[in-house]
């Protein structure tokens, strides 16, 4: 299998962008260059089913396959970008195994927006690079094509919690799903995709639009609150001082929820800041007017942390006091800490160490 993964070129230059189009803009693309709807849908449905580049009208270009590192059925993995001096660019993916309710086993992706991330969150190592760009919508599919066809994994959930805030990028984030849900390429169910903030509220109403279109109102939205109360969310959590807990729940409480779906509130546990009971029970009064389910998640060090990882016994009091609340709580599994591919652990020192001043912003 190649070890390389297509990502599209500037459409003006060779073609339609096949990475970033809708099988329905893909079509319209291509008619302009006189190809017939029946071979362009052909042509996309080969691309995104079997990998297959079964013509030469369409623009791409190659994205190198870079490091993979394993850590028992847990893949890290990375694709370069761009040429020149771009080209020390990557983008950091992970694959995680899960266990299905059918106890069937599954892979989500967890895929990046961003490389690097301008929030600034103490806890997490992509903070660290501060912001390099944003990706394209074509970049963002394009990992999903490097998992599926290069990797050879089967797909079945695809959660943006890599680099980056996807708030930040949102447009771009947008596009990714509609191609990533295009029935005629991944075919991904919007209840298998999540999209995760620190809290951009502007963001999120974007994404509310998003949700009320037809095929789009099962996706879930993660956010990563951390913190009982503004003082502690501050200090973790930057975004905090521009749009505090209070405006945050008032926006989550706006969010359409259809059906059985319920929002995903995610808690980092770190020692000593956030962990004892009585923070315990303040986010569960911070989440009594929410529906949602809490995700406990036991911190994973970063490069440089000031905390530890918590221990057993922190995390599962935490967790036995919330559900003893009522409030419905679930402890994520730790994954590919040893190849810093779990929970915040995202991040290339290198590009930290390398960055100038006032270079390399986001495009």
């Amino acid at each position: 299998m190649s070890s390389k993964a297509p990502v599209s070129t500037n459409p003006d230059e060779s073609g339609p962008a096949i990475l970033g189009m809708t099988s329905e803009a893909f079509v319209e693309a291509s008619a302009t260059l006189g190809i017939p709807k029946v071979d362009a849908l052909s042509a996309y449905r080969a691309f995104y089913r079997q990998g297959s580049i079964t013509n030469d009208w369409f623009a791409l270009e190659e994205m190198p396959m870079g490091r993979r590192e394993i850590e028992g059925e847990t893949i890290k993995f990375t694709l370069g970008l761009g040429a020149g001096p771009e080209r020390r660019h990557e983008t950091e993916s992970v694959l995680i195994p899960m266990q299905g309710r059918s106890g069937r086993r599954t892979r989500t992706l967890c895929v990046s927006s961003q490389i690097g991330c301008a929030m600034g969150c103490k806890f997490c190592e992509t903070a660290q690079m501060g912001l390099v760009r944003n990706l394209s919508s074509a970049q963002i599919v394009a990992q999903w094509f490097a998992a599926r066809h290069v990797l050879g994994e089967e797909v079945n959930n695809i959660v943006f919690m890599g680099m980056g805030e996807p708030m930040d990028n949102i447009e771009e984030v947008i596009g990714a799903i509609r191609v990533l849900t295009d029935h005629n390429g991944p075919s991904i169910a919007s209840s298998r995709i999540t999209i995760s903030t620190v809290g951009r509220i502007d963001g999120i109403r974007r994404l509310s639009k998003l949700v009320a279109e037809d095929g789009f109102h099962r996706l879930n939205l993660a956010i990563s609150v951390n913190a009982p109360d503004d003082g502690i969310r501050n200090a973790l959590m930057p975004i905090n001082r521009a749009m505090n807990m209070d405006a945050l729940r008032e926006a989550l409480q706006a969010f359409p929820l259809h059906g059985g779906s319920a929002l995903l509130i995610e808690y980092v546990l770190i020692p000593g800041v956030n962990d004892s009971l009585e923070h315990c029970d303040r986010l569960c009064e911070w989440l009594e007017p929410l529906r949602c389910s809490l995700n406990v998640i036991p911190y994973n060090p970063r490069r440089d942390s000031p905390w530890p990882a918590p221990d057993e016994v922190s995390v599962d009091t935490f967790i036995r006091r919330a559900t003893a609340r009522g409030q419905f709580t679930k402890r994520r599994g730790t994954k590919g800490r040893d190849v810093m591919a779990a929970c915040g652990q995202l991040g290339n020192p290198e590009i930290r160490r390398k960055r100038r001043p006032g270079r390399d912003r986001a495009s």
